[in-house]
C-alpha cells in the first residue's frame, strides 16, 4: 500500500489491520474489473506525497481563501445537475452554499412546477413524465466565453434537452429528441456563439423503432444530435457506429468530438469490453450542414428532422481509435486539444485539433496520427478539467484520486522524452466521477477552484440510513499543490456541475410585466376583458371558470369565489408587490394545487372542483407579518 493510502481516513478496525477504506474500495474495484478485463496488474503513477506540515499549511491557506463571511457574496455561481431528482441546483462557490433549486424534469410543489399552466406549457407532451435524470449543465457562450443567457441540461431518463433562462432561473423550453433513446453527453457550440446544443444519444435501437427488426443488432444504431439553441428544435441528426458517451466542441465552430464505446456491438457487459480500443468520433459540422443543404439526408418515421449517415466511411465523420470504453471528452481552454479519458485504460488520449483538417482530407494513413499524447495516470480516468496554466486534472475513479498533470510534458513523454508529467495525486472520498474547474469550459479558465463530485461518501458524514449521500469536494488549485477545503453531502447523484463568474450572470430581481413566460395568461385575460394588474373577477364559460385575482401582502384581491361541483377552475394570480423577495403562494387545500408567484409575476393553475363544500386557499410563501391571515375560500355548490 502506498503512503498516501495510509494517511486516508479510516475506521479503527481498518487502521488496526493496515487497510484503509480507500485501499479496500480500490482493491474491490480492481478485483471486479480484473475479472473481465485483466486490469488488476495496473498501478498508479508518480504520486506526489506532501509532508504533514506542508499539508497543514496549505490546507489552512486554502480554507482562508474559501471563507465567505456572512453578508459577503460568492465569486462564482455553480450550477449542479440534480441527477435523479430532475432539477438543477444553484450554489455559491467557494462557500458551497445552496442558493436555489430550479425544477426542470420533476414536479415541485414549492414553485408549482409541473402543476401550473405555464410550466405544463414548457413541459409540453413530456409533462406525462414525472421523473428525470439530469446530467450535464452547460452555460451558453459567445466567442468562447460564458454569456450568462441560458443554461442547457439533458434528461437521460426520457431523452430530453431543456433550456433555462438565467435571468429568471426558470426553464423556458424542453425538447424531446426523436428517433433515439437516452441523451447522455451534452455540450454547446462555443464560437462564434452557441448556435447548437450538441447531445449524444447513448443506446442503439432499431430504426424505426416500431416493434419490427428488434433482434438483428446490425440494423440498430444511435445518433449524434444538434439542437438549435434559439428555437430548441432538433436541427439534424447523425447516425454513428457504437454507443455514444460524452462530447465537447472546439473553439472554431467546426469540430465536435464524442467518446464512443461498444465497438463490439454487444448487448452483455462482457461483450462490450472485448476490444482493446473503441473510438473518439469527430463530427465535421460544416460538412454536415452542407450535406443537409444539398438534400443528402433522410427522415425517420413521423419525425421531420434531417438524418445523415456518419458511420465508418462517411465524409462527415472520422473514427479515432482510443482505449478502452472511453468516457469523458474535454476540450482544453486554449483550443488545442480534445482529451478522451480511457475509463478501462489508465490513459488519457490527447487529440490535436489542428491535425483534424488533414485527417478529414485523407492525409494520414492511420487515424491515430492525430493523437499527440497518451499519458498513463492511474486506474479509472473518467473526466479531465483544466486550470488555464497548462495543467490538467483527471479523476481516477478506482484510485479515488485526482491527478494533476502537465499537458506539454505528457506530449513530450509520448515522443520519447524522460519526463514526469504527473505533478500531484490528491486523495478524494470516494470514487470521483465528474470534476470541474472554475471557468474551465471557456477561454477564461482561471485555475482557482476545482469541484470533484464523488459517487460515494462512506463514513465521511453522519449516517442517515442505508442510502448514503454523495460527496462534493472543493479543492483549491491556485497554488502549486491541490488542497482540499470543503466536503459537502449531496443527494441523488448530482452528475456534473459548471462554475461561472458571478458578473457573467445577470438575474432579475423582479419580473417584467411583459415577460413571455406568462404571455399565455396575458392573452387569455385580454380575451376575457381583464386587466391583470387591477381586476379581481370570476369569468364563467360553460363549466370552465376563470378566477382572476391580484395579490399584495398580506391579502388576495378575492377572498371568496363560488363555483359549481365539476367545474374546471383556472386561477390566475398577479403579484403586484414591487419589493424583491416578497413572493406569494397559492395553495388550494385538498386539491393537489400549489404555486409560487414572485413580484410582478402572473401564475395560473387549473384543477377540477370535484367536491362540494368550503375549501380554503392560502399563501404558502411567507410574505408578511400577517402571512397566516392571507387566505380565502372557494365555495363549491352541489351540481
Amino acid at each position: 500500500m502506498k503512503d498516501a493510502d495510509k494517511s486516508s481516513h479510516t475506521t479503527p478496525d481498518a487502521r488496526d489491520s493496515g487497510i484503509s477504506r480507500r485501499g479496500f474500495l480500490g482493491g474491490a474495484a480492481v478485483t471486479g474489473v480484473s475479472a473481465v478485463t485483466g486490469m488488476a496488474a495496473m498501478t498508479g503513477f508518480g504520486s506526489s506525497i506532501m509532508s504533514p506540515e506542508s499539508w497543514a499549511a496549505a490546507a489552512k491557506t486554502a480554507h482562508q481563501k474559501a471563507s465567505v463571511e456572512p453578508g459577503e457574496l460568492d465569486e462564482y455561481y455553480g450550477f449542479w445537475s440534480g441527477g435523479h431528482s430532475g432539477e438543477v441546483r444553484v450554489l455559491g462557490v467557494p462557500s458551497m452554499r445552496e442558493l436555489m433549486r430550479i425544477p426542470v424534469f420533476n414536479v415541485d410543489s414549492a414553485t408549482g412546477w409541473g402543476l401550473t399552466n405555464e410550466s405544463k406549457q414548457v413541459l409540453g407532451e413530456s409533462a406525462r413524465f414525472s421523473n428525470g435524470d439530469a446530467h450535464h449543465p452547460h452555460v451558453s457562450m459567445t466567442d468562447g466565453r460564458y454569456d450568462g443567457k441560458y443554461l442547457f441540461i439533458n434528461d437521460k431518463a426520457n431523452t430530453r434537452v431543456a433550456r433555462i433562462r438565467l435571468d429568471i432561473m426558470k426553464c423556458d423550453k424542453i425538447t424531446t429528441i426523436p428517433n433515439v433513446q437516452a441523451i447522455h453527453g451534452l455540450r454547446l457550440q462555443k464560437v462564434p456563439r452557441t448556435k447548437y446544443v450538441f447531445c449524444n444519444a447513448e443506446f442503439v435501437i432499431p430504426q424505426p423503432n416500431d416493434g419490427t427488426d428488434m433482434e438483428n443488432l446490425e440494423n440498430h444504431y444511435t445518433m449524434f444530435n444538434a439542437v438549435d439553441a434559439d428555437t430548441m428544435e432538433v436541427a439534424w441528426q447523425v447516425i454513428v457506429d457504437g454507443n455514444l458517451d460524452n462530447t465537447d466542441a472546439d473553439y472554431t465552430g467546426k469540430y465536435v468530438a464524442s467518446t464512443c464505446y461498444n465497438s463490439e456491438k454487444g448487448l452483455l457487459l462482457t461483450d462490450t469490453m472485448r476490444n482493446e480500443r473503441d473510438w473518439v468520433v469527430v463530427f465535421n459540422v460544416p460538412r454536415i450542414e452542407a450535406a443537409i443543404q444539398a438534400g443528402n439526408f433522410k427522415t425517420i418515421g413521423d419525425a421531420k428532422t434531417p438524418v445523415v449517415d456518419g458511420r465508418h466511411g462517411s465524409e462527415l465523420t472520422r473514427y479515432i481509435p482510443v482505449p478502452k470504453n472511453p468516457h469523458g471528452l474535454n476540450t482544453s481552454p486554449d483550443g488545442k486539444y480534445f482529451m478522451a479519458n480511457g475509463k478501462l485504460s489508465p490513459t488519457v488520449s490527447i487529440i490535436a485539433i489542428d491535425k483534424l483538417d488533414d485527417l478529414f482530407d485523407g492525409k494520414f494513413k492511420d487515424e491515430r496520427d492525430v493523437i499527440v499524447g497518451e499519458p498513463e495516470l492511474g486506474l479509472g480516468p473518467l473526466h479531465t478539467t483544466f486550470d488555464g496554466r497548462g495543467f490538467a486534472y483527471t479523476t481516477l475513479f478506482i484510485d479515488s484520486q485526482v491527478a494533476k498533470w502537465n499537458i506539454a510534458e505528457a506530449i513530450r513523454a509520448y515522443n520519447g522524452e524522460k519526463v514526469n508529467y504527473i505533478k500531484q495525486k490528491l486523495d478524494v472520498q470516494y470514487q470521483p466521477g465528474h470534476n470541474h474547474a472554475s471557468l474551465t469550459e471557456s477561454r477564461d479558465a482561471d485555475g482557482k477552484w476545482l469541484v470533484v463530485l464523488c459517487k460515494f461518501s462512506k463514513d465521511r458524514f453522519l449516517p442517515a440510513g442505508p442510502l448514503h449521500p454523495e460527496n462534493d469536494q472543493l479543492i483549491d488549485i491556485s497554488g502549486d499543490e491541490m488542497a482540499l477545503v470543503h466536503d459537502g453531502p449531496t443527494y441523488a447523484e448530482p452528475h456534473d456541475c459548471i462554475l461561472v463568474r458571478r458578473d457573467q450572470i445577470r438575474p432579475l430581481k423582479i419580473w417584467s410585466r411583459d415577460d413571455p413566460f406568462f404571455a399565455s395568461a396575458v392573452a387569455q385575460a385580454k380575451k376575457d376583458g381583464i386587466t391583470l394588474e387591477t381586476d379581481n373577477k370570476v369569468i364563467r364559460d360553460g363549466n370552465k371558470v376563470r378566477v382572476y385575482m391580484t395579490s399584495v401582502a398580506p391579502i388576495y384581491g378575492l377572498t371568496e369565489f363560488r363555483v359549481k361541483q365539476g367545474d374546471e377552475v383556472t386561477v390566475y394570480i398577479t403579484n403586484m408587490d414591487m419589493v424583491e423577495d416578497v413572493s406569494h403562494g397559492f395553495c388550494m387545500v385538498n386539491h393537489g394545487v400549489s404555486m409560487e408567484i414572485s413580484p410582478q409575476q402572473t401564475s395560473s393553475v387549473t384543477f377540477v372542483a370535484s367536491e362540494p363544500g368550503v375549501h380554503w386557499y392560502y399563501c404558502n410563501w411567507f410574505c408578511h407579518a400577517l402571512h397566516m391571515e392571507m387566505r380565502g375560500r372557494m365555495i363549491v355548490e352541489k351540481a
